[in-house]
């Protein structure tokens, strides 16, 4: 495995070392949901039986009738909080314990975000089926949403150890930042200008807010103080904003069948994304034309979808989102080795934070 020094003074990760750390990715993947799926699942088996069943259909453990699927998520955002306990624990025999609980939590308010995402957005498909609202009503899709919002915080208070009060602090947070950043990017569907910076901020709050509070709790479920617990919460943040950008890209020029999205649905819905934002901001010709068909009242086609994603590439978007997820990743691994990780933990870190990055993902 490369290491962390390495990794970041080095522009493109090697061939192998990107296949070293999808290896490692995976299996860190599998035994996290190994281990937080028993009590995941025991908290989705406590909703009432209408609410559960859209609780574990939008998660993906069954169809609409309540037939096991087999499937679930990636589980990266709990793998983070479980491999930052195991980076900050210092022989803490009792943080895997405090770490599984948050771990959960921190799933739990992703379904939440997913749910309610999927509502606000009208995005007719999920983990490559239809969404739970369009399913199961929208109404329905909101109420499980608030129920996984407030029992993520009840858990991550009633389950972590005395420091708990601290972990509610830092999810209800999170969750406060999460939604500020939600609005924003609602409101700059609707607005005419919008600036990189303050899409840069949404994207930040949106996606990296969680994140790192994914890694904060995690290291004080190992009682880290407060200089490791804070490298590791903007380890989190800035690998939350390349994770960010490289969905934008993938969003547009990705593959759907990996993504299990519609490809380009953000550009039929004039989706102010980074790439968009980015190339909109330009000041090149492609940038202006960008702008004029944006601005068009016309329903978007196939033809004005290929065009729009033409656009931005020519304006440099694409090379812009890009370059800026290359620099978010390394901002993050400097931020990792502040914390003087234990070297297991930092290595399965690493590994996470290449593949959440990858381009072909």
């Amino acid at each position: 495995m490369t290491s962390l020094a390495k990794v970041t003074q080095t522009p493109r990760t090697t061939a192998s070392a990107e296949k070293s750390a999808t290896h490692a990715a995976a299996g860190i993947l599998e035994r996290t949901r190994r281990l937080i799926e028993p009590a995941h699942r025991a908290v989705i088996d406590g909703f009432p039986a209408e609410i559960r069943r859209i609780a574990g259909y939008h998660i993906g453990w069954w169809d609409s009738e309540g037939r096991p699927t087999g499937t679930t998520g990636k589980a990266l955002r709990p793998a983070l909080t479980l491999a930052c306990a195991r980076a900050a624990a210092a022989g803490n025999a009792s943080a895997e314990k405090a770490a599984t609980a948050a771990a959960v939590a921190v799933e739990l308010v992703h379904d939440f975000s997913l749910l309610h995402d999927d509502v606000m957005d009208g995005g007719l498909t999920r983990r490559h089926r239809p969404a739970a609202w369009a399913v199961f009503g929208t109404a329905q899709a909101v109420l499980t949403g608030d129920l996984l919002l407030t029992t993520a915080i009840q858990h991550v208070g009633a389950a972590a150890e005395p420091g708990g009060g601290a972990a509610v602090k830092v999810l209800a947070a999170a969750v406060r930042e999460l939604c500020v950043g939600q609005s924003q990017d609602l409101a700059f569907e609707r607005s005419g200008a919008v600036g990189l910076a303050e899409c840069l901020e949404m994207a930040e709050a949106k996606t990296g807010t969680l994140m790192g509070a994914a890694c904060e709790l995690g290291a004080l479920a190992a009682g880290a103080g407060p200089a490791v617990a804070l490298s590791l919460r903007e380890f989190g943040r800035e690998l939350g904003l390349a994770f960010q950008l490289v969905d934008d890209l993938l969003g547009i020029w990705g593959d759907g069948r990996a993504t299990g999205k519609p490809v380009r649905s953000d550009l039929a819905s004039r989706k102010k994304s980074l790439p968009v934002v980015a190339a909109l901001t330009s000041g090149t010709p492609a940038g202006e034309r960008l702008a004029g068909l944006y601005d068009r009242p016309q329903e978007p086609d196939t033809a004005w979808i290929e065009q729009a994603a033409c656009l931005i590439e020519r304006a440099g978007g694409r090379r812009w989102a890009a370059a800026e997820a290359r620099r978010r990743l390394d901002a993050a691994l400097r931020a990792l080795r502040r914390a003087h990780p234990a070297p297991a933990a930092a290595a399965d870190l690493e590994a996470l934070a290449m593949v959440m990055t990858r381009r072909d993902r």
